[in-house]
């Protein structure tokens, strides 16, 4: 028997604002998702740790989904 993974939700992630001045902790939030400037673009699976990291910067940044 040959099981299928299930696939995620994938989500596009976009910074917004800057993260000058603003916690240690965010910064290093954006790094982890892949995101080192203004305006640009990573992809993502919606994966439950995924969603709570951009939960914690979502004054920042602009998600979407992909379909």
């Amino acid at each position: 028997m040959v099981k299928t993974r299930n696939t995620m939700a994938k989500i596009k992630v976009t910074q917004v604002r800057s993260k000058i001045r603003r916690p240690k902790d965010q910064k290093r939030t954006l790094e982890a998702l892949g995101i080192h400037k203004m305006d640009q673009v990573v992809e993502h699976e919606a994966t439950p740790s995924i969603l709570g990291m951009i939960n914690k910067v979502k004054h920042l940044v602009s998600v979407e989904e992909i379909k």
